[in-house]
């Protein structure tokens, strides 16, 4: 395996985690999906901070593949407004199935990821000959 095979291989697991932390069925008749942490933010602070702990190693996974660090302050900021609207009552658990943070969040770091990768290939090619 080569270098972008292993960060390939890696973004698909983190794109199923937050799949699954945010839409891992769709409510039938509509378009709204719902995930494991919508379903534990229904459950009064202790449900928002349980979901957190996922969330977040989504974030520092992206900063172990190599996410800038303005990639990483948009991804923390979506968790942020993810667990502060989250946990008002009602208002928040809506808030917080549409909003579907963790697949953002994978989203920024696949942008950015291919974003570096774009200009690593054109600023540095590298060229062989035989």
């Amino acid at each position: 395996m080569n270098i972008q095979q292993d960060i390939d291989t890696e973004l698909a697991k983190l794109k199923t985690l937050a799949t699954r932390l945010d839409a891992l069925f769709t409510i039938p008749g509509t378009r709204i999906n719902v995930g494991l942490d919508n379903l534990l933010g229904f459950l009064p602070v202790v449900g928002d901070i349980a979901a957190l702990a996922p969330a977040a190693y989504l974030v520092w996974r992206a900063r172990q593949l190599g996410a800038t660090p303005g990639a990483q302050a948009m991804m923390a900021g979506n968790l942020t407004l993810d667990l502060v609207v989250g946990s008002v009552p009602i208002i928040g658990d809506a808030f917080d199935i549409l909003y579907n943070a963790n697949l953002r969040n994978v989203a920024i770091l696949e942008q950015n990821l291919a974003k570096r990768t774009s200009r690593a290939m054109t600023v540095n090619p590298v060229h062989f000959q035989m």
